[in-house]
Formats: C-alpha cells, sequence, structure tokens
C-alpha cells in the first residue's frame, strides 16, 4: 500500500493519494549511514560517493524533515526526547556495557515522513465515513493537571492554559527546561500527566502531536491496528466509490467490501480495546525483559557507588535512576537519614519532620548498590554521604506547629525511618510502606505515540 503525498515548501501537505504497488529498492541503508550522509552534506565523503545514486533523494528528504519539523513546533506538538538504552554483549553472552541511544536526524527524517502517512490516512478514513480504529490521544485530566502544576510550582515553573492546556503549553515548559539538570525528570512528570493512546472508533484527535485526526498506518507487518488501516483503505480501492484520494488500476473490477473489510463499528470497538491492552501488556513484557538484563549487569558490581538523580519519590522510599546506564533501583525508606518523613504526593517528596531534610524529584544523589535480586528484578541502593545538608530546608520543621507556613497537604503520609539494625519496630503505616516497598511498587509508564 503506497501513500504519495504532496507537500509544499512551507511543509503543507496539499494532495494526496492511496494506490496499491510494488516497491523497487535501489540501496539499501542504514540508520547510522544516512545519519552520517546527512551529517556530511557539504564534503566528498566516502558513504556520499558509494550512494551517489540516491544522494538527490536523500538530501531532499532530509530538508523535507528539518520544513516538517518547524510546521510541527509552529503546531505546538509535544517532543518528548525519552532517553533509550542499547545493551551491548561480549563473546560470552555477558553485558559488557549499556549505553544511551542517540536519535540522529535519520530517524527524525523518517519520523516525520511516518507522521504525514498516517495523518492522511486518518484524513481519508474520516472523510470515507468508514468505521476505523483512530489513534486517540486525550489531554490531562483535572486531578492530573493539579498535580503536574503543584510540582512544577514547587521548582518555580508555570503550566499556561488553564483549565484546558494545550500541547503548546506543554512545549513550551520543555523548552524552558530543556538545560536544566533535572530535565528528564520533569519531562517524565509531564508525561505521566498525560492520558494513555489508545485505539478506538470515535476520533477524539491526537493532544501530543496536536492533530485533529491520526491513525497508525506505516507498520502493518507487526502492528495488527495498522494492517486493519491497510484493510480499510484497500476495500476503498477495491470499490466503485470516486475519490480524488485513490489511483486505481485500470479495467478494476470492483469486489466486495466484505471481502477485504468484513467489519462493523461494534466489532471495530472491541478490537480497539483489545489492541489497547495487548500494546501496554507488550510494552510491560519489554521492560520486563531489560529490567532483568541490567538487574544481571549489576549482580556482579554490588558495593560499587554510582551517581544518580530521583526518579520516583513513594511513601515507602525513593526511585533512583542511574547516570549513563539508565538503570532504576530503589533506596528503601528505611535507608534514609534517621527522621520521621512526610510523603507530600502532590509535591513528589520526603520531608523529615525532625530536620527539615527534603528528597524530591529530580534530586541528585550518590548511591552504592547493596543487593540485587535477578529473580525478582529487584535493585537496592543505599544512599550515601547522608549528612549534605544539599538537600535541607534550612532549619528545623514541625508539622504540628500552628506557625507553619508550608502548605499542609491533605495526602500526606509519615513514614519512619531507622537504620537497619534498629531494634524498635517500626510504626503500623512504616510497617505498611516496607511491605510495599518489597515488592519495588511497580510504575507503568504512559505512551503517548
Amino acid at each position: 500500500m503506497v501513500c504519495e503525498m504532496q507537500i509544499s515548501e512551507l511543509g503543507e501537505i496539499t494532495g494526496y493519494q492511496f494506490y496499491e504497488g510494488i516497491m523497487h529498492s535501489h540501496a539499501r541503508m542504514t540508520y547510522t549511514q544516512v545519519a552520517q550522509i546527512v551529517a556530511a552534506k557539504d564534503d566528498d565523503s566516502a558513504l556520499r560517493k558509494q550512494f551517489s545514486a540516491v544522494l538527490p533523494q536523500i538530501d531532499a528528504l532530509q530538508n523535507l524533515s528539518q520544513r516538517l519539523q518547524k510546521c510541527r513546533n509552529q503546531r505546538g506538538a509535544i517532543d518528548f526526547d525519552t532517553q533509550e538504552t542499547r545493551i551491548l554483549f561480549d563473546a560470552k553472552r555477558k553485558i559488557s556495557q549499556i549505553i544511551p541511544v542517540d536519535r540522529t536526524d535519520a530517524h527524525r527524517l523518517i519520523e516525520e515522513c511516518m507522521l504525514c502517512a498516517n495523518l492522511c490516512a486518518a484524513e481519508f478514513l474520516q472523510k470515507s465515513k468508514l468505521p476505523a480504529l483512530y489513534r486517540v490521544h486525550e489531554g490531562p485530566s483535572e486531578d492530573r493537571l493539579v498535580s503536574v502544576r503543584d510540582f512544577l510550582g514547587e521548582l518555580g515553573i508555570g503550566l499556561g492554559g488553564g483549565d484546558e492546556p494545550q500541547p503548546m503549553h506543554y512545549r513550551q515548559v520543555l523548552n524552558s527546561v530543556k538545560h536544566r539538570d533535572d530535565a528528564q525528570i520533569i519531562q517524565s512528570v509531564l508525561l505521566r500527566s498525560m492520558s494513555q493512546a489508545v485505539y478506538q472508533c470515535e476520533n477524539l484527535g491526537h493532544f501530543g502531536l496536536a492533530f485533529d485526526a491520526y491513525t497508525h498506518f506505516t507498520s502493518p507487518i507487526r502492528r495488527y491496528s495498522d494492517l486493519l488501516v491497510h484493510r480499510a483503505i484497500r476495500s476503498l480501492i477495491k470499490s466503485e466509490k470516486k475519490s480524488m484520494h485513490i489511483r486505481r488500476m485500470e479495467n478494476q473490477q470492483p469486489i466486495d467490501k466484505a471481502v477485504y473489510y468484513p467489519y462493523e463499528l461494534s466489532s471495530l470497538e472491541d478490537v480497539g480495546q483489545h489492541l489497547s491492552v495487548t500494546e501496554r501488556r507488550a510494552d510491560e513484557a519489554t521492560r520486563d525483559v531489560v529490567n532483568w538484563l541490567k538487574c544481571e549487569f549489576l549482580l556482579d558490581r554490588v558495593s560499587e557507588q554510582y551517581t544518580g538523580v530521583v526518579s520516583a519519590v513513594t511513601g515507602f522510599g525513593l526511585f533512583v535512576m542511574l547516570d549513563d546506564l539508565m538503570v532504576e533501583g530503589l533506596i528503601h525508606v528505611t535507608g534514609l537519614p534517621k527522621d520521621y518523613y512526610h510523603y507530600e504526593a502532590s509535591q513528589h517528596r520526603m520531608v523529615g519532620e525532625r530536620t527539615g531534610r527534603i528528597f524530591r524529584l529530580g534530586q541528585k544523589v550518590k548511591v552504592k548498590v547493596v543487593r540485587v535480586n535477578l529473580e525478582e528484578r529487584k535493585i537496592d541502593f543505599e544512599l550515601l554521604d547522608k549528612s549534605s545538608n544539599q538537600s535541607h530546608s534550612g532549619k528545623k520543621s514541625s508539622f504540628s506547629n500552628t506557625t507553619d507556613d508550608r502548605p499542609k497537604n491533605p495526602r500526606t503520609k509519615k513514614t519512619r525511618a531507622r537504620k537497619s539494625g534498629a531494634k524498635k519496630p517500626l510504626t503500623t503505616h512504616a510497617k505498611t510502606k516496607a511491605k510495599a516497598g518489597s515488592s519495588h511498587g511497580k510504575r507503568k509508564r504512559k505512551t503517548s505515540r
């Protein structure tokens, strides 16, 4: 299935057609090679000589990609630049390195082309009035919006848009924090504040991409939702319905819709719900495997020290993401400096009642790997430099003192931290949190594409 588009110099899609075709490949290239070719545009490099036959197309696509990215920015689409990792193995099939994966111009080029094709497919299906699955991503709910604004307010950052912020307002926040040390954490909080993208027949647009209609068309081999979209478009091509967005073969005979697309609205709704669930299940399975591999990597590195950043704050402790390795583990509340800690969910922090010590999301910490459970995929860290005043509020606090001017959070929880060898029992609440901590409190990520 081909989506042939006409795009102006301004990056606007002025026309498109769908038709059946056969691909004739003129070059077999990798993302790395294309990225190097694009980077050496003004040089006479060996790669550019090797692929000289397709250089005009590559250079044109690169120019188009830059124009489309500019249009995306003007539209206000959110560009979450998430950091992915690549696991390298040695000759003995043991992990030798965990390295960050760079997103190159080659990746952006392909991504922009896919976005355009997906957009055209969604608009075409909507015009045809044919029941189909759309990729729907709604904006943040009211309670999540309150939570993210409370968190950003603690950092002196404002999110515009009032009760109904638009993608542009999220983008403005991301642009304002991209040079901060805690930019990845702020991005993660913004991402979690939004709804998960789902497949459904009712088109409600895509909040993150700032599209009025969007679907998945470009990966029919690996995504069943895309295959359904292909079947829907093919059924229109094989029909007698006239459309300026369809190109048919000469003397083509019409074929009944039921042959290619035997779906009604009610059955598609069920399929959409099923695909949304299986997508999340597949993502969780992928994370489970990656977490197992990362645990194996740290298994022989117990007692080693690393720097990291607090990636999540819970009532039972702090999750820390190690720099560069992108490996996450837990500092249990019992491993924090001895104190009673109030868990302030909306501010994503824990505050020591006696010392005023604050542990917050995005805070830099130094930890030591103390325990790795490969079977349960858990990593436990110990906080180093516990006497540091870097995270101290500067004065002692008393939550029972009526003169305390900090906002009282009705969701605040109190948790007692003691040394691991303490003989005194934990409070009832702390026992509950310790139990919760034993499971590392599985946290789910949101996807928006």
